[in-house]
């Protein structure tokens, strides 16, 4: 059994000010247990929750929405417009400086401002051969993201046989792993990602001191790391943030939180890395918990890993990054600086690797056997960066940079001293994958040399034979979203596979067309950890770190089939993109579904241009055929089905204008639907707001009716009279109770919780049609409905969770069961309020038409 481990009571300074033990010198993890110490609770970014303040509520413009929507996912190019593996090292381009930005929050700290980096990055690249740089993309405020590549120089032909090996290792591990050059000559692929958090900035600054040594130093240690190994740095992440001094980029998204669902560029980016060049080792550099936190986590582990292989590994590693850590010297009495802690060894839970959404927890998915978040100790941004004097900034930064130093150093060791094994346990990922083999469940004896573990470690999953995405209108609930997900696993390097004839598959007939992912093949954890339902885990911990549940299956608004059938035999070929299904009826008048975002683009597209377009007793839109050369363009660029229709519609849709007072993520996904939105918060009304410039107001976050002074009080009010309210959450709620819109009792439900759910939706209203599946986050349900308030959607009876954490609070209220039944979407004349979480972080696509529809009939 593992020995108890305290309780986490020091996280990131994102979470609760009440978790944190707080001195001089920042947060301070007790070594031991204090009698009574409960977890901390887990970071609420974009929860929605009540903000007197106003600032939760999103102010992103819309410039940066269209980049992040628009940016392509290319290779990485090294300026010369060559593709990745195909050109030696050094791969070097003159980078053109940006213009000097004063304003630029690092420089306060004593770290590289962004502009500084082209600079350095060119005056590294000038000392010698090892250092190349390659543009990994653009991040949502247009700045460049650098890779930098350190390495013994390769020419064309050695960087094409380390790309044969980097293919064989992933597609054929039985054959690399008898392979005596991969052995021999392979080198491993290490991965330092820095500043994904924008103003955690002191990885960036460490990563270009290691550039720099490894660049110049020639004492054989050196010489034979890069002879044998290939170092990447993404020296910022997150370059927006790092200007700004926020832990969001431009879109205000944590990128740390969006890699399962890759709305924003610079993950995409990274995820773009992660599939080129397969680090079997990957650090991710933060802060701030004081002492220095170096994974593995606490349970529960995520399911779909090679966990024996994984905490293997990362254990080890943390092992050597503590002891250099520690070794540098400082001490909390001389510097404030307390040990470092591993949470697998020291802490008992709160601090999980259970969600694909963090960039260690995504990157296994790719092969890599040790990763690990690292959080430096001294607190530098926030109120700290406000309130303490420079000097104590810069002595605090400095020594956040030196522990990143080690951290990576000790990496490198890592790498170096166990090359061999962790490229053969990569290939192990690799083989059982391919192979369809049983995952190895942890213990003492499957993964030596790792203390204390116990049956709460134990994690694994039932991989299916396959998924099945049909075609056809009778099997699938839109093509369009079925499009969309199997170019979305595409995008994450599984494999696709289209039918070329009719088939049955696990007592099921599909037509020609569909989609099977057969979980045979090299990235099954992802493709499994993308279409699973997922697991209730309420009852393996008390809290979790962030969210629970994610099923792409059940929230992306496609149908997925699961195929349990021991063998395939599917005539089929490998596909790179799904098909194609815009389409538009050659002559008459035209029909567009409203069941997925982008026939919601569409529609708005087409109220935008002018287009006059009707409501069918159905909900869909009928198009006039005058129209049809502008269907045409929105059919490709959305890939969206104008079928021919003899309806004629009844009453006109309107272009709407929808005033926001929504979280960053909601603010994103109104945009992507084409919506024309205006933020606001409490701030902004108070200052004063033209209501004439909206028909309807979407609430959520950062909007406080009683924080209102008495004209902005006033002019809302009247606005809500005339118009409308589409409310999320307790802050749609609240500011419904105080302007008397629905007659209703809002309950809140464990503000904890989260996760998959079954519900019931109503026919003929916001929620008809819809999947029947949704996502909560701090979830409410609505009671006691006065005359006039309909439900539209419930919480399905029974336990509703499908997957994720949900528990009751200590009172026994707040639960699953409470809510089974209970309406969870409700509607009058004037207002729509959602408990569920419909937009959250631009996830769950198959859920925006509800927000749509809401907005469409409310206006």
């Amino acid at each position: 059994m593992r020995l108890p481990r305290p309780a986490l009571i020091a996280t990131a300074t994102a979470t609760a000010a009440a978790a944190l033990l707080l001195s001089p010198n920042g947060a301070v993890a007790d070594p031991t247990p204090r009698p009574g110490a409960q977890p901390a609770p887990p970071v609420r970014e974009g929860s929605g929750l009540s903000d007197p303040s106003g600032r939760a509520a999103a102010k992103a413009p819309e410039s940066t929405t269209d980049r992040a929507l628009t940016t392509p996912v290319t290779e990485l190019t090294d300026g010369t417009g060559t593709a990745g593996g195909t050109r030696g090292y050094p791969r070097e381009q003159v980078l053109t400086p940006e213009a000097e930005n004063p304003a630029d929050k690092s420089i306060k700290l004593g770290l590289t401002p962004y502009h500084a980096i082209a600079p350095k990055l060119n005056a590294l690249q000038r000392l010698g051969d090892r250092v190349s740089v390659e543009v990994a993309g653009r991040s949502a405020g247009g700045h460049r993201l650098y890779l930098v590549t350190v390495t013994a120089p390769e020419s064309t032909r050695q960087a094409r046989a380390q790309e044969r090996m980097r293919e064989l290792i992933e597609n054929t591990p039985s054959a690399a792993a008898k392979d005596a050059s991969v052995k021999r000559t392979y080198k491993t692929p290490v991965f330092f990602n820095n500043n994904i958090h924008g103003n955690e900035w002191e990885g960036t600054d460490a990563a270009l001191k290691l550039i720099e040594k490894l660049a110049t130093a020639q004492d054989r240690s050196t010489t034979d790391l890069l002879a044998r190994n290939r170092v990447y740095f993404n020296i910022t992440a997150n370059p927006d943030g790092r200007i700004a001094g926020t832990r969001a980029n431009a879109n205000g998204f944590d990128l740390n939180r969006d890699f399962v669902t890759a709305s924003q560029p610079e993950v995409r980016a990274m995820r773009q890395i992660a599939i080129d060049k397969q680090p079997a080792v990957m650090v991710d550099l933060h802060g701030y918990v004081n002492g220095t936190l170096i994974e593995p986590t606490t349970p529960p582990h995520g399911e779909n890993y090679e966990y024996d292989l994984f905490l293997k590994n990362t254990y080890a590693n943390a092992l050597g990054m503590e002891a250099a850590v520690n070794g540098l010297g400082y001490t909390p009495a001389k510097d404030g600086v307390e040990p470092a802690q591993i949470p697998f060894r020291d802490q008992e839970e709160g601090w999980d690797d259970w969600p694909p959404i963090f960039t260690p927890q995504y990157m296994p998915f790719h092969g890599t056997v040790a990763a690990h978040t690292v959080e430096f100790p001294m607190a530098v941004n926030n109120d700290e960066y406000d309130d303490l004097p420079v000097t104590e900034l810069r002595r605090r930064s400095a020594i956040n940079v030196a522990i990143a130093g080690a951290a990576m150093r000790a990496s490198l060791d890592y790498t170096q001293a166990h090359r061999t094994s962790l490229i053969a346990d990569q290939i192990e990922v690799f083989r059982r994958s391919v192979t369809g083999a049983a995952q190895v469940p942890v213990s003492p004896e499957t993964v030596p040399g790792v203390p204390g573990i116990g049956p709460e470690d134990v994690y694994t999953t039932d991989f299916p034979r396959a998924y099945v995405i049909p075609a056809g209108a009778k099997t699938q609930r839109s093509a369009t979203a079925a499009a969309r997900l199997v170019d979305h696993l595409l995008a994450n390097d599984v494999q696709v596979r289209r039918a070329t004839k009719d088939f049955r598959l696990g007592g099921k007939t599909y037509t020609k067309g569909s989609y099977v992912v057969d979980l045979r093949q090299p990235k099954r954890g992802m493709a499994n950890v993308m279409l699973a339902d997922g697991r209730d885990i309420s009852d393996k911990v008390s809290v979790m770190y962030d969210i629970s549940g994610w099923s792409l299956g059940r929230l992306w608004g496609a149908t997925v089939d699961t195929v349990r059938t021991p063998k395939l035999s599917v005539p089929d070929r490998a596909v790179h993109e799904a098909a194609n299904v815009g389409y538009v009826a050659p002559r008459g008048t035209l029909r567009l579904r409203l069941d997925d975002a982008r026939e919601i683009a569409s529609l708005n597209s087409l109220l935008a241009d002018g287009v006059s377009v009707r409501r069918a007793a159905d909900g869909s839109a009928i198009v006039p055929a005058s129209a049809r050369a502008k269907a045409v363009t929105l059919a490709k660029k959305y890939d969206v089905a104008f079928d021919a229709t003899k309806a004629t519609g009844t009453a006109p849709f309107h272009r709407v204008r929808v005033a926001a007072a929504v979280t960053p993520g909601e603010l994103f996904a109104l945009r992507e639907m084409n919506f024309d939105v205006t933020p606001v918060s409490t701030a902004i009304l108070n200052a004063g707001f033209d209501w004439s410039k909206a028909d309807v107001l979407f609430a959520s976050a950062g909007l406080n009716h009683a924080g209102l002074n008495t004209a902005a009080r006033a002019a809302l009010d009247a606005f809500l009279a005339r118009e409308g309210l589409v409310g999320r959450g307790a802050t749609g709620a609240a500011l419904n109770a105080a302007t008397g819109l629905l007659a209703l009792k809002p309950v809140e439900g464990n503000g904890d919780a989260n996760g998959v759910v079954r519900v019931v939706n109503s026919s003929g209203g916001v929620t008809s049609g819809a999947p029947d599946h949704s996502f909560v986050y701090a979830p409410l349900w609505f009671t006691d409905l006065g005359p006039g308030v309909r439900v539209e959607q419930s919480y399905a009876a029974g336990n509703p969770l499908v997957s994720g954490h949900w528990r009751a609070v200590e009172d026994g209220s707040g639960g699953p069961a409470q809510a089974a039944g209970r309406a969870s979407v409700v509607s009058g004349p004037h207002a729509v309020l959602f408990g569920t979480e419909p937009l959250f972080r631009d996830h769950p696509k198959g859920q925006f038409p509800q927000v749509a529809r809401a907005l469409l009939t409310v206006s």
